[in-house]
């Protein structure tokens, strides 16, 4: 497994994901994990398909990030350990589909408008 890359996105984050046979070392971005994401939230995020096929413990992550905040990174990465590990072994693809840990999430922001104060917030209407 080392040759392979997987891609993961979401939102404006794009995440590239090495997964080797190890002890279950994460490193992102050249630094540990528990100091690149301080909040249990996001690392739960990141090791959950690896929860889910009963495989934590026994790859290393290896992953670079870039693009986007804390949660469109965790997201990212997410996606590229799940379409690893089905890369891996066909048979988790059926209990990470199940928990649409496989699905790009296409949700992006919405543009500002001219004329409005945001994407759909609008100036105050003044009728005099």
């Amino acid at each position: 497994m080392t040759d392979k890359i997987f891609v993961g996105r979401r939102k404006n984050s794009v995440a590239r994901v090495y997964l080797r046979v190890g002890t279950g070392k994460v490193t992102i971005n050249k630094r540990e994990f528990e100091n690149y994401f301080p909040l249990s939230y996001h690392r739960d995020t990141v090791v959950k398909p690896l929860m889910l096929t009963e495989t934590l413990g026994k790859y290393d992550i290896y992953a670079n990030v870039a693009g986007g905040g804390n949660t469109g990174q965790t997201e990212a990465i997410r996606l590229g350990i799940s379409r690893a590990l089905v890369d891996i072994n066909e048979d988790f693809r059926s209990v990470l589909k199940v928990e649409r840990m496989l699905r790009r999430d296409p949700r992006m922001v919405e543009r500002k408008k001219y004329g409005q104060a945001k994407a759909r917030k609008r100036f105050q209407f003044s009728k005099r």
